[in-house]
């Protein structure tokens, strides 16, 4: 069901509430790269071994809290620089996030809209992978909900 690992590999998530409000975190402290810095609800690589599958229901369950989250597919191929490939994927969600400190440093949900303009007019300071992805997903269109998916979907995190 997973894609394999490759050296290179990462994964980001977006984590949205049924009405549409975004899961915008902040990197923690302790990360050792962009250690403070705004992103996306998360994003990794997945270990020696494991499946994009596999890291991203972990990342959704160890670093956010949520156990019933299901990942669905929106950019397959999305490449970038510093991250390789790295596909992305959506959440839409009403469980509250618990978040683990050691790797978010701060939360908070925000509009999509509210989001891309302050991403895109250089308001936020965000993750080197996150202001291309931003671009990518805003041409599926301007309402999450309405992005069309991959057929592979993450299984909720237990």
């Amino acid at each position: 069901m997973g894609q394999s690992h490759e050296q290179g590999t990462a994964f980001s998530c977006y984590v949205f509430t049924s009405d549409a409000r975004l899961l915008l975190t902040m990197r923690g402290q302790a990360k050792r790269t962009w250690a403070g810095v705004w992103s996306n609800s998360c994003h990794g690589h997945p270990g020696p071994g494991d499946s994009i599958s596999d890291a991203v229901a972990r990342a959704l369950r160890d670093e956010l809290g949520f156990t019933a989250a299901v990942a669905e597919l929106v950019l397959p191929r999305f490449q970038h620089p510093s991250t390789g490939t790295c596909p992305v994927y959506r959440v839409v969600t009403d469980e509250p996030p618990r978040p683990d400190p050691a790797e978010v440093g701060d939360f908070e949900w925000v509009t999509w809209a509210d989001f891309v303009y302050a991403v895109g007019a250089g308001d936020l300071r965000v993750a080197p992978w996150c202001r291309p992805q931003v671009a990518a997903l805003t041409a599926l269109g301007p309402d999450p909900a309405r992005w069309s998916t991959e057929d592979i979907a993450v299984p909720p995190a237990a």
